[in-house]
């Protein structure tokens, strides 16, 4: 049997994905741009809906450009020093450095040159650095997958904001959760990620998606478009329900409780300890309502509107509920319903049991 094609694995790319070329082209387009309208675009979307993987399509793609040199950083490090050091270590841009007379010894990450003394302040050393980077036609483009309210996220998006006002060719793409991007955005010193445009990602194509397993499954076209459905165009589950069904050589029953264990066990439980209390009833009140019925839903939980919108907002905007047809809202998560209530119902019936 042939390598599967599919992957558990978050974060990393897998062999089979589906483009979302539109995504990528308006990123790629805006920082290519002579006068880039942004220089900072950030992914959103719930677990599992592929931010790390698209992320890592645009950096492959400007890759290929000898323009663009792309750096990762981890925003639980020191940020700044880790781009001196990241810059620094490329041969090529190390000579460009020594050329200029950028002495980067001081940060142990740099040759000294003689004659000149060396920097103290990596913020200096950083717009030194890109400087020259602008003048040999280079544009530094920064990752940060999973992107959280750290000091080192503030000093770095701090440092981020002078460099870009000083016109140097440094751009920002990150990734993160709803509540992690909106806890960085409210930082009063960091207006410019809260104008930040971004890139929320939808479920992807089901046609697509049913195409890919006809392709590299053996099923016919109307069972792939049953699989397909299934999903809901949620990434995690185009791999899992892929890979499963890649092991079975075939879609079954046993493939479909392969798919929901593992669903629930590596997103679903993460994102369901992620809910505030009133999120979960929410949820509960979503999935014991079939219909999708806001008016239905807020009777059967007893609740108003002016209590249920502000939490229905925080739903979609975590990408965990769909509220795009008026009236209605409906999870964006495939068996989600199923496990909501199994949760709710078992937490409940621990709390009445403590008591």
């Amino acid at each position: 049997m042939n390598r599967n094609p599919y992957s558990l694995l978050f974060g990393k790319e897998p062999p089979q994905i589906i483009s979302r070329t539109a995504q990528i082209t308006h990123v790629i387009n805006a920082f290519n741009n002579d006068i880039a309208p942004q220089q900072v675009f950030i992914i959103t979307g719930v677990r599992g809906s592929g931010k790390t993987v698209l992320m890592t399509e645009i950096a492959k793609k400007l890759q290929k450009d000898k323009t663009w040199i792309t750096v990762e950083l981890n925003p639980e490090k020191d940020m700044l020093e880790m781009l001196g050091a990241s810059l620094s270590g490329e041969n090529q841009l190390a000579q460009l450095f020594q050329k200029a007379e950028i002495n980067l010894s001081f940060f142990g990450f740099g040759l000294s040159v003689k004659g000149s003394a060396p920097i103290t302040n990596i913020e200096v050393a950083l717009a030194k650095m890109l400087e020259t980077l602008k003048k040999q036609g280079k544009k530094v483009l920064i990752t940060i997958d999973e992107a959280i309210n750290t000091k080192e996220m503030r000093l770095f998006a701090s440092a981020f904001q002078i460099l870009i006002r000083k016109d140097l060719p440094l751009y920002l793409l990150m990734t993160g959760l709803y509540e992690n991007i909106n806890d960085l955005q409210n930082e009063k010193n960091l207006t410019f990620l809260y104008r930040a445009p971004k890139v929320e990602l939808k479920p992807l194509d089901v046609r697509m998606i049913a195409e890919n397993y006809k392709k590299n499954l053996p099923v016919s076209e109307e069972t792939a478009m049953q699989m397909a459905r299934i999903t809901k165009g949620y990434s995690f589950a185009f791999q899992v329900l892929g890979y499963f069904a890649f092991e079975q050589q075939e879609f079954t029953n046993e493939v479909i409780n392969h798919f929901r264990e593992y669903l629930e066990q590596y997103a679903y439980e993460k994102i369901w300890m992620e809910l505030s209390q009133k999120d979960k009833l929410l949820t509960y009140g979503i999935a014991k309502t079939k219909s999708g019925k806001i008016v239905e839903i807020r009777q059967y939980l007893e609740i108003e509107t002016n209590q249920f919108n502000p939490y229905r907002r925080r739903l979609i905007r975590k990408g965990i509920i769909d509220g795009s047809r008026y009236g209605y809202v409906y999870f964006t998560l495939p068996l989600f319903d199923e496990y909501v209530i199994n949760m709710y119902e078992s937490e409940i019936d621990d709390y009445h049991t403590v008591i």
